[in-house]
């Protein structure tokens, strides 16, 4: 059957199949079904939101996570904008404490996050953080790595993403010129930046096209305040109160590690 149906006596049509499939991604000796060290398989469906189905700057992030796997081992680790969370599911492989968020309202992504866990056997934890929310739950993350793939392309949506990197950092134990404003704005420096297919295996970098780059933030320590109140919005403003951040002579603490994240828009 094609997955639809014609209707009859009144019934309405079924709706159509969803277009599920599962992908398979290698890490380790060959990268390939033949030679590998960790298979991570995802669900995807491409009739349905971008969280559900595979980016190509998660293949490469996701592959930068395998290469610098002693880094992760024993490391807390969130991922934001998570969609089919191939790296934080490589990052929970070798041994990371693995939390996988996105959008809280997005029900579908996030069940699908949890059904792609159970497939691989990955014992990490789903939650609904969306950027620039100061909800219950942000308050409990006290990550050492912070993981994000694709996630700046949309550039309204900047500031919150960076809000919610710089108060995540903060609590913790330890090429766009409007990233890099936004990147000063809040405090952030870029640590590193890679070509992705520079250390892609050849037969993942075939299959992808376009300039990706990897860039590694942390807190800019040489950074004494972020904005004051007069450089901030309104909105972003009412944000940190609620957060009970402030926005006035922040000090900036320490912390291992900043975020890696992945971009392929220019």
């Amino acid at each position: 059957m094609d997955g639809s149906a014609s209707s009859s006596g009144g019934r309405s049509a079924a709706a159509p199949a969803r277009m599920t499939t599962v992908s398979r991604h290698y890490f380790g000796g060959g990268a390939s079904e033949r030679d590998h060290d960790l298979r991570v398989d995802i669900i995807e469906n491409i009739e349905e939101d971008y969280g559900m189905f595979v980016w190509p700057c998660s293949i490469i992030l996701a592959e930068y996570v395998w290469q610098q796997r002693s880094r992760f081992s024993g490391s807390r680790v969130v991922e934001l904008g998570a969609g089919t969370s191939l790296p934080g599911l490589v990052a929970a492989k070798v041994g990371a404490h693995v939390t996988l968020t996105d959008i809280a309202q997005n029900t579908e992504v996030l069940n699908n996050i949890r059904r792609i866990c159970a497939l691989n056997n990955a014992n990490c934890n789903v939650l609904g953080l969306t950027w620039g929310d100061w909800d219950d739950p942000i308050f409990d993350l006290h990550p050492d790595i912070i993981l994000g793939a694709d996630v700046l392309y949309d550039s309204p949506k900047f500031d919150d993403l960076f809000a919610t990197v710089t108060f995540l950092l903060e609590n913790c134990p330890g090429g766009h010129h409007l990233i890099e404003f936004l990147m000063v704005k809040w405090g952030l420096k870029c640590l590193k930046l890679v070509d992705g297919f520079s250390f892609l295996p050849p037969c993942k970098a075939a299959s992808l096209q376009g300039n990706i780059q990897l860039v590694e933030i942390a807190l800019d320590k040489e950074i004494p305040k972020r904005p004051s109140g007069d450089e901030l919005s309104d909105s972003t403003k009412a944000r940190r109160r609620d957060a009970g951040m402030g926005y006035v002579e922040l000090t900036v603490t320490g912390c291992r590690d900043g975020i890696l994240g992945a971009d392929s828009r220019s």
